[in-house]
């Protein structure tokens, strides 16, 4: 499969495809991108297999913060899809030109906002896993973990932006090759920072294990590092291999204020979306924080668990976004709304697939992430209500991706709103008290099939492809 795509043969007015050659083109961009958001979800149960190993304080440690993590991730993929998307869309209208100064000023603003990102976090990560409600003994650990990845913010957004910007050329294959490779990087860093020297035979000798033995902390430094190098060769990649986003000579370096407006409108309603979502996991969070540090723990453990269901979703989405984008663009909206739909539909297989496949492996799940049989035991039973909501979350995921491509930002961010607010936090809040974590997953399961029906319904009615593209700013 070669990485490029001629895009030619599918957006031109008078190209025909059948279904199943537009199926096939769907598949070919999502499984890169579905085995690069595996590898990356990967990362965090590495980071999480290896510290449960050390105990539940230094599981909830790690979970105490990754709402707020999350919340900078997704603040940086809000960031870039202003710039990202522009790309696709040019690449789709023919504009190959103008995809050089996108692409220039994408990078100047994610440098910009790296160090702003980066600022903030290490000023709020003393006083943050108190203000999270963390125990006395967890929050030492927690903010030297969150310290570390606040360092680490601009290797993280930089790795995400040539991600993002490769996947919306076409080239799915380069991200997902180095995702992978972070994956494996992280695995060999958390080995050496988090556990102590310890001997080991092999063969018939015994040799030593180098280690730092940092616990929690190792693991953030581990992470940090494999962010690092596969940021260096993620930008490598993207200024200088790709045939369509290579640098070219004779392009300025200088910020319009068409490109800015356009990538606000686009990131802006994303960046509220994360800030509503992340506002609602930290909600979640402080319910979840009076429960105990086995509920702590193991609602942790479940989330993370529960990622490698839906990271598939994530990966559709992204190929969703790359082939709407493209197509609106080249005017062929009627493209846009086929391949939409495909991907929707691809995405409800693979995720009710996953749903049923966790369900059954719940109690296996957790046996590789912590010794603990309390937290595997409670974590285990809420995951097995999470899978019940999985086919309607990957319509949520993927139609998400789909809109995105169009630049349809601002109704599915209002939509996340009234149902993340609306029905997850307010029923959890009901239900926690009586049922304890059962109850905050149950309203988890009940807000992603809520949300699954208001996306499919924005979907299915194409008001969507209405909304004014990069071509007509």
């Amino acid at each position: 499969m070669s990485k490029e795509i001629d895009w030619s043969q599918w957006l031109s007015p008078d190209a025909s495809t059948t279904l199943w050659q537009q199926m096939g083109l769907v598949m070919r961009l999502s499984v890169p991108a579905i085995l690069a958001e595996v590898s990356s979800i990967a990362m965090q149960y590495i980071d999480s297999a290896m510290v449960g190993s050390l105990g539940a304080r230094a599981t909830a440690a790690i979970g105490l913060v990754s709402s707020t993590t999350w919340l900078f991730g997704g603040m940086c993929v809000a960031l870039i899809t202003g710039f990202s998307v522009q790309i696709a869309q040019l690449i789709g209208g023919g504009r190959r030109d103008e995809v050089q100064s996108v692409l220039r000023q994408g990078l100047m603003v994610s440098l910009l906002f790296s160090v702003v990102f980066a600022c903030v976090g290490i000023g709020i990560s003393g006083g943050l896993p108190v203000w999270l409600g963390g125990a006395p003994d967890v929050c030492p650990d927690s903010s030297r973990y969150f310290f570390i990845y606040a360092c680490a913010l601009p290797a993280v957004l930089f790795r995400q932006a040539a991600g993002s910007m490769l996947q919306c050329s076409g080239d799915m294959r380069t991200p997902s090759m180095l995702n992978i490779l972070m994956c494996a990087l992280d695995v060999v860093f958390n080995t050496l920072f988090i556990f102590p020297s310890r001997p080991f035979s092999l063969l018939g000798l015994t040799l030593s294990l180098p280690g730092a033995g940092l616990g929690v902390a190792g693991a953030a430094l581990g992470t940090a590092t494999a962010e690092v190098i596969t940021a260096a060769l993620m930008l490598y990649c993207l200024c200088f291999r790709s045939p369509v986003l290579r640098l070219v000579k004779g392009v300025p370096w200088r910020l319009e204020r068409r490109c800015l407006r356009t990538a606000a409108r686009l990131s802006l309603p994303m960046a509220l979306e994360r800030l509503i979502m992340c506002g609602a996991q930290i909600a979640s969070t402080r319910i979840v924080a009076p429960l105990g540090t086995v509920a702590v723990a193991s609602n942790s453990l479940a989330v993370t668990a529960e990622s490698f269901c839906y990271m598939p979703g994530y990966g559709i989405a992204s190929a969703a976004t790359t082939l709407v984008g493209q197509s609106v663009g080249a005017g062929r909206k009627d493209l846009a709304k086929r391949f939409a739909r495909l991907s929707v539909a691809l995405g409800v297989v693979i995720m009710t697939s996953t749903g049923i496949l966790m369900f059954l492996a719940a109690d296996w799940m957790f046996s590789l992430l912590t010794p603990d049989p309390a937290i595997r035991e409670l974590g285990a039973y809420v995951l097995r209500i999470e899978a019940f909501a999985e086919p309607l979350f990957a319509v949520s995921i993927v139609a998400t991706g789909a809109l995105r491509g169009a630049g349809d930002t601002l109704i599915p961010c209002i939509m996340n709103l009234v149902s993340m607010w609306g029905v997850r936090i307010t029923a959890a809040m009901f239900l926690a008290p009586r049922l304890g974590l059962p109850g905050v997953w149950l309203a988890m399961c009940g807000e992603l099939c809520f949300s699954g029906l208001l996306f499919l319904v924005r979907l299915l009615r194409g008001r969507w492809l209405n909304v004014r593209t990069v071509q007509q700013t």
